[in-house]
């Protein structure tokens, strides 16, 4: 299991200890809201590119932006290690346009789905990703609770993924803790995000500890 430690949760006055702090995690989970797609608005290209200088960990960003296909080279450029996009954020043709620049910038390339979408919205981009995103929250708010009825998501995922015989990682975002975190992986998860239930954790070893507990869930 992958652990990804979204730095939405984390303390942005000082952030660049913030990611010290996680520095035995596998990913960093980099959320970037608009305002316009989700109610909320986060972070963008320079702190992206800000958080490129201080880490050499993957970066795993996560579009949560109307017609990402504008902006997937910009976040490729700054640093994106793998990047995700919403499949109900765009038409169809702009989805495969947008999966095929992550690809030709050398990047791993994700799909999400929000919590009212089937997962069949992903399975026509499924042979072209590295990735798909399953939201257990609504996304554009950390600390929600996990939306235990998005499990089924997982499982039938994990089963088309295993019948086309593709390597795509399934990763879980929201609500994520110790107890939710051997749910997804017992039903096929690969990739969690944890935010809230990570920085919450008061210290280095705090934290360590408990991406360790996540990263054994089963």
């Amino acid at each position: 299991m992958l652990i990804s430690p979204s730095i939405l949760s984390a303390d942005f006055t000082r952030l660049g200890d913030e990611i010290a702090s996680i520095a035995c995690a596998d990913w960093l989970h980099f959320d970037v809201m608009d305002g316009v797609f989700v109610p909320n608005i986060s972070i963008g290209l320079p702190v992206l590119e800000s958080v490129r200088a201080i880490t050499v960990k993957t970066l795993d960003v996560h579009l949560m932006i109307t017609k990402p296909e504008r902006y997937v080279r910009e976040f490729c450029e700054k640093g994106a290690d793998v990047l995700t996009i919403h499949v109900e954020a765009t038409e169809p043709a702009e989805l495969r346009r947008a999966i095929d620049a992550i690809h030709c910038c050398g990047k791993l390339a994700g799909l999400s789905v929000k919590p009212a979408t089937p997962i069949d919205a992903v399975l026509p981009y499924l042979d072209s990703l590295d990735l798909v995103l399953v939201m257990t929250v609504e996304p554009g708010f950390g600390g929600q609770k996990f939306m235990v009825d998005q499990i089924p998501k997982i499982a039938a995922l994990r089963g088309e993924i295993s019948r086309r015989e593709l390597q795509t990682l399934i990763e879980v975002d929201g609500g994520v803790n110790p107890e939710t975190a051997a749910i997804c992986a017992a039903h096929g998860a690969d990739v969690l995000v944890a935010g809230s239930d990570i920085f919450k954790q008061v210290g280095t070893a705090a934290r360590a500890a408990r991406i360790a507990q996540l990263r054994r869930a089963k």
